[in-house]
């Protein structure tokens, strides 16, 4: 087989690029797709090469065909040729091959394609050899100025004195007592209620309760409860409406009575009261273990906010505008994955935007923003990895094949097979390889700040030498403690997680 490689003029095609499309509002406006450059393959391949392709496809024929006098799939070519005549199996060869052919060309002259094929066949439909010519998008290759000087926002690494005491807080928390007040309400008190939500007069499931106790500035209900409880007092009737949380177009009527405000009184923080509740004996040794547990956790969520927002400002530093190609790629591979962990949950799409109070044009047009933020870091990452020379070696590759293996549950050689049977190659996951490495050299680059614009030393993204089982429990504690104070930023983190 014979492959020829050539370059397309965007003049060429000229028509394909300046399709309409429709706009997200309804109006009708031209928009010039984006397109990454395109190659033509022109494919040669031998009579004896496809000889093999049209015996394949008798088979496959014989299989579907019954002969009389032979069993299924046991006519000989000869007698099939005579009932069917050869032209039929020719064009069966024809379709089962050429996308073999095809993704052999790719993978032989390394074109790096990011979208289907146009296939035209030119000669051979009848007979003799066959070649055929795949006009194919490609990927581009960009430059990026200036990533060496990225500076990169984390959350700061150590927990200061107030977070830590607002930690200690929480435990004592527990423990507090509720006490009546007689003044106005305000955020943090507890205020007992009789409650009740109606739409057109009809009342509400899950919004009507008597004695209810509400957490002021938990925003649990809507907003709207939350501002007009406060400054109320015991005995005060409130009368509002508000729009529904997830259905908008609804409108809610609320109707509250205020029975008592209730203040949270914290027990004293004694040795004497950490010896009775906690696993340790006294206040130093809680707030030892404390700042440890929140020094993980922020160490963990600084490393995590470090390399999502080297690759958000990335992203930023990309001027080059990305083939719709790769968009629509990514969107399609970040829809799959969301809907694989809603399957997980047992839940679907359309309940989870339901759930979330998300329209699908809101919710398509963020999918499409985050895809093409992914597809700009894919191209930044290769355009470093060429400027840094950074390479991929074969100990790289067998690395990553005993970790796809166990992921999957395969062997090595299997998983070889597998990947040789889908025409890629090696390509893809060598490609891989680099980006990753090429995105562990930035985030060792990058100058590192606080939510306050001071630097951050890179010590203090290292975690403190503990046993395993001392890290596993840190890291526990500050994964499943949902009472655990955020700041902004970490709460920000944890949703892009």
């Amino acid at each position: 087989m014979k492959t020829t490689v050539t370059e397309v003029d965007p003049a060429d095609l000229e028509v394909d690029e300046n399709d309409d499309q429709e706009t997200s509002d309804g109006d009708q406006e031209t928009q010039q797709r984006i397109f990454g450059p395109r190659v033509k393959l022109t494919v040669e391949v031998d009579q004896e090469t496809f000889d093999e392709a049209i015996e394949q496809a008798f088979r496959k024929i014989a299989q579907d065909v019954r002969v009389p006098g032979f069993r299924k799939g046991k006519a000989p070519r000869p007698v099939l040729e005579s009932h069917i005549g050869s032209e039929y199996a020719r064009a069966q060869a024809l379709e089962d091959a050429i996308p073999g052919y095809y993704a052999d060309a790719v993978r032989a002259e390394s074109v790096d394609v990011i979208a289907a094929p146009d296939l035209s066949l030119t000669s051979g439909e009848e007979d003799g050899p066959i070649a055929f010519e795949a006009v194919v998008e490609t990927r581009p290759t960009i430059s990026v100025d200036g990533y060496a000087d990225l500076q990169v926002e984390v959350p700061k690494p150590a927990p200061s004195d107030e977070e830590v005491q607002e930690q200690l807080d929480v435990q004592r928390r527990q423990s507090a007592e509720l006490v009546d007040v007689e003044r106005a309400a305000t955020s943090g008190d507890q205020v007992s209620i009789d409650i009740q939500g109606t739409v057109d007069g009809e009342a509400l499931p899950g919004l009507t309760a008597d004695d209810y106790l509400y957490s002021l500035g938990s925003g649990g209900i809507v907003e709207e409860v939350d501002e007009q409880l406060e400054g109320a007092q015991a005995g005060d009737e409130l009368t509002f409406s508000a729009n529904h949380p997830v259905q908008e177009e609804v409108t809610i009527d609320f109707n509250i009575k205020v029975q008592a405000v209730k203040e949270e009184v914290l027990p004293e923080l004694t040795d004497d009261w950490v010896e009775e509740n906690t696993e340790h004996d006294t206040v130093e040794e809680l707030r030892s273990e404390t700042i440890q547990r929140m020094t993980m956790m922020r160490i963990f969520q600084a490393n995590a906010a470090m390399r999502e927002n080297t690759a958000t400002a990335l992203a930023e530093l990309v001027e080059d505008s990305v083939p719709d190609s790769m968009v629509n790629g990514e969107m399609s591979e970040q829809l799959q994955q969301l809907a694989m962990r809603l399957q997980g949950q047992g839940m679907n799409l359309e309940t989870w935007m339901q759930m979330t109070g998300q329209d699908p044009e809101s919710f398509t047009e963020e999918l499409r923003e985050a895809a093409e933020r992914s597809a700009k870091v894919d191209l930044a990452l290769r355009a470093i990895a060429a400027n840094e020379n950074i390479e991929v070696d074969d100990d790289d590759v067998e690395e990553e094949l005993e970790r796809m293996a166990e992921q999957f549950q395969t062997t090595i050689p299997d998983l070889r097979h597998q990947i040789e049977d889908q025409g890629d190659g090696l390509g893809p996951i060598e490609a891989e390889i680099a980006k990753r490495k090429a995105l562990e050299w930035l985030v060792a680059e990058v100058n590192l700040v606080d939510e306050e614009g001071n630097n951050v030393d890179r010590d203090e993204m290292e975690l403190p030498d503990l046993t395993e089982s001392d890290s596993v429990e840190a890291v526990d504690s500050a994964t499943v403690d949902e009472d655990e104070p955020q700041t902004e930023d970490d709460q920000e983190q944890d949703e892009e997680k």
